[in-house]
């Protein structure tokens, strides 16, 4: 089985069908997901050290930080379900 990967910036990509969520982590329930997920050992960086600028959820209850803006990632999502 092919899967499709969606770059969510800097060298790091994600399985875009396992996508749940692409979210800004600004609010504070987006922040209590994330500090939940740290606790939980389920949160994976892909920041290298930059600012997180979205939280994507996925199906296997993990969430992966990123610098790229989550409009920007959600983009490139739909431009990966319209070429399917």
């Amino acid at each position: 089985m092919e899967q499709t990967l969606l770059n969510i910036g800097f060298g790091s990509s994600v399985v875009a069908e396992r996508v749940v969520a692409i979210v800004s982590p600004n609010s504070a329930p987006m922040k209590r997901l994330k500090d939940d997920a740290k606790e939980e050992k389920r949160l994976v960086d892909a920041t290298h050290g930059r600012k997180t600028r979205s939280i994507i959820v996925m199906d296997s209850n993990h969430i992966v930080l990123s610098a790229i803006q989550s409009e920007t990632i959600s983009l490139r999502y739909a431009t990966l379900k319209e070429s399917k």
